[in-house]
């Protein structure tokens, strides 16, 4: 049995963070960090602009699907997860928002613990990044004026602005001003409210992912891919090391899960660490009755507006619709990382926006807990967001080539109250869970859909946008309430932002699962780090809160072991 210090399960933003904590601390533990798909070095991989596909790639994704949804007209959606070193950083769409500094005051709150309030997640933010604000020559300071102050500049991440943008974008802000919608100069101030551009995980054409962490990994870093782990080993109730296809590894301090918010609970349950009940049906003898495992689970949920355009005011059909000219812009990116490659789907448009005088009179919204109201009211919680220049066409089969000339907007719902779950379907702990996330369950959830996308008309029934459009591609065909939920119903799709199935609390909460230094409490020895605990779904993509989220658990292990951090910041 090969034995380590602090064993680490999963690759993702959460885990690599937290495995280059640890081993870049001064004490240099031994530190393994097991993954269970492959190391997917191929640069090509990293196409900026191909980074809408990378998912679709079934030797990187898990392949997951969620069942049948019941508020969805019984459709099953893809629930993507990313399967190699970097986890879903290699797989996602590259969006580096770090969402609303009232969310880690919330999560603060709930947990009572400082460490995770925006002062000092700020910090680590900046600790990650280095932030690239340069902007193509001749963009007015309007459209984004970052700070400095807000941002770090030694960080193993590089994030920040496309070098080229595609020429309708700043056209289209202008009418999103126009419309009445703020603009917002920095949506990673703190404050995301207001239509942004977007900062990109990329820099040059390149993608970031968490597998940047590991470069020049210390020699007591152990990186084993290929290793899926079925479950956790116990002695009594402690925590002693992980099983993987057979082989055992043994940890001599911690475990730490970091699979995510799906694979999370599915090693939990196998270890005999779950709701009791469900791991007695799959005769899995019971170690430690935990009924909060599983639960609890939280998303993002998004649907397109797609009208074709005139092509006088988009290139797209151009690049998109001519396969040699793709072919060629590719052989200039592999060059030098220039070219259409770095431009096309590179810049969007994003924006967070409040609908708080349409949603406070209803009775949704009045039958909400007071401390969910409380936090919904904050200054920079945002309701509901817009993202443009989405390449919709990569992801609607059949999709007709000369509607290439189109423009998307996609309507992304924020703070949806339903809680989904996660369960056993089977004794087998290679077998995935079954994932329900019951999207539209919440009675809020639905009226919240409902004024988001009639709110949502305002760019996208605004004349200075309809004067440029030919036909609908996909738009509701009525303004009713029925309509705008019939339109969610039959389109929705998952933001891939799957939270809460391990949730963190205070001792005693009964849906909570860890405390706030991240250990799985009533078993020693055990922690779970990554966006299953968090307890607030932040208002953002959340790469950028997995991230920290491993950052925070890493400080907190070299602080109880006197590791005395050294080399890394974060």
């Amino acid at each position: 049995m090969s034995t380590f210090d602090f064993i680490i399960v999963g690759t993702g933003p959460s885990g690599c963070a937290l495995a280059a904590g640890l081993a870049n601390s001064a004490a240099k533990p031994r530190v393994l960090l097991l993954e269970a798909g492959d190391n997917k070095e191929d640069r090509n991989l990293r196409i900026d602009g191909k980074r809408w596909l990378t998912f679709q790639d079934q030797s990187m994704n898990w392949g997951f699907k969620t069942t049948p949804q019941a508020d969805c007209n019984n459709r099953e959606i893809d629930y993507s997860r990313g399967r190699c070193l970097g986890g879903s950083s290699s797989i996602n769409f590259s969006v580096y928002s770090v969402g609303a500094r009232d969310d880690y005051q919330e999560w603060a709150r709930i947990v009572g613990d400082e460490a995770f309030a925006w002062g000092p997640i700020q910090r680590k933010f900046k600790d990650l990044e280095t932030f690239h604000g340069e902007i193509p020559e001749g963009i007015d300071k309007k459209y984004l004026d970052p700070k400095m102050e807000n941002h770090g500049s030694e960080g193993p991440l590089h994030v920040g602005f496309a070098r080229e943008w595609e020429r309708d974008l700043t056209d289209l802000l202008d009418v999103f001003e126009e419309a009445g919608f703020p603009l917002n100069p920095d949506h990673n101030s703190g404050n995301p409210i207001g239509m942004s551009v977007l900062i990109n995980s990329t820099h040059n054409g390149l993608r970031s992912t968490a597998a940047d962490l590991l470069q020049d990994k210390p020699d007591n870093l152990t990186i084993v891919t290929g290793a899926p782990v079925q479950r956790v080993l116990l002695e009594g109730k402690t925590a002693v090391g992980v099983e993987s296809n057979g082989k055992k590894y043994r940890a001599t301090k911690e475990v730490i899960l970091s699979a995510g918010s799906l694979n999370d609970p599915r090693i939990l349950m196998h270890s005999g660490i779950g709701p009791a009940a469900q791991l007695q049906q799959y005769k899995i003898p019971v170690v430690h009755d935990v009924p909060a495992v599983g639960q609890g689970l939280r998303d993002h949920c998004f649907v397109p507006m797609v009208n074709t355009r005139v092509e006088s005011t988009t290139d797209r059909k151009a690049f998109y619709g001519d396969k040699a000219v793709m072919d060629a812009a590719e052989k200039q990116w592999q060059e030098d990382g220039t070219g259409p490659w770095s431009k096309f789907a590179c810049e969007l448009g994003i924006g967070w926006f409040k609908l708080t005088e349409k949603l406070v009179s209803t009775p949704e919204f009045k039958a909400l807990p007071a401390d969910e109201q409380k936090y919904l009211l904050q200054e920079t919680i945002p309701h509901y967001e817009i993202l443009t220049h989405f390449p919709v066409h990569w992801v609607i089969p059949d999709f007709p080539p000369e509607a290439l000339s189109y423009s998307c907007l996609l309507v992304f719902l924020f703070n949806a109250q339903t809680r989904g779950e996660v369960t056993l379907q089977s004794s087998d702990p290679d077998s995935p869970l079954s994932f329900n996330p019951k999207f539209l369950a919440h009675p809020f959830d639905r009226r919240l859909a409902i004024e988001a996308l009639r709110d949502s008309f305002r760019i996208a029934k605004h004349y200075s946008y309809t004067k440029d459009n030919v036909a609908e591609l996909a738009m509701p065909k009525g303004k009713s309430d029925e309509d705008l939920l019939e339109y969610w119903r039959q389109n929705i799709s998952s933001s891939w932002h799957m939270t809460g199935t391990v949730k963190m609390g205070k001792k005693g909460d009964v849906d909570a699962v860890v405390d706030p230094d991240f250990k799985v409490m009533g078993i020693e020895n055990l922690r779970v780090a990554d966006m299953s605990v968090v307890p607030v779904l932040v208002n953002a993509h959340v790469q950028a809160a997995a991230y920290v989220t491993g950052a925070i658990c890493a400080e907190k292990l070299v602080k109880e072991y006197n590791l005395f951090s050294r080399a890394s910041k974060f």
